[in-house]
């Protein structure tokens, strides 16, 4: 069950990257893979960014389990 909710997950962002960056459908799944693969590091480059690279504390970067529904 755990295995096809995380191959859905992989499919409905790689066909939002393949639609909204006019990709192939290999470079979308290839881009959807590694964001669900680092998805700690996804978070915090994410944070960092919309907050314009200012520091944050720990416990708010824990609270964006963006990926962990």
């Amino acid at each position: 069950m755990a295995n096809t909710i995380q191959l859905s997950r992989l499919m409905r962002i790689s066909w939002d990257i393949q639609k909204r960056k006019q990709k192939t459908r290999s470079k979308a799944l290839t881009a959807a893979w590694a964001i669900l693969t680092n998805e700690e590091l996804t978070v915090q480059y994410l944070t960092r960014k919309l907050n314009k690279n200012k520091a944050l504390p720990h416990h708010v970067e824990s609270q964006f389990g963006l990926f962990n529904q």
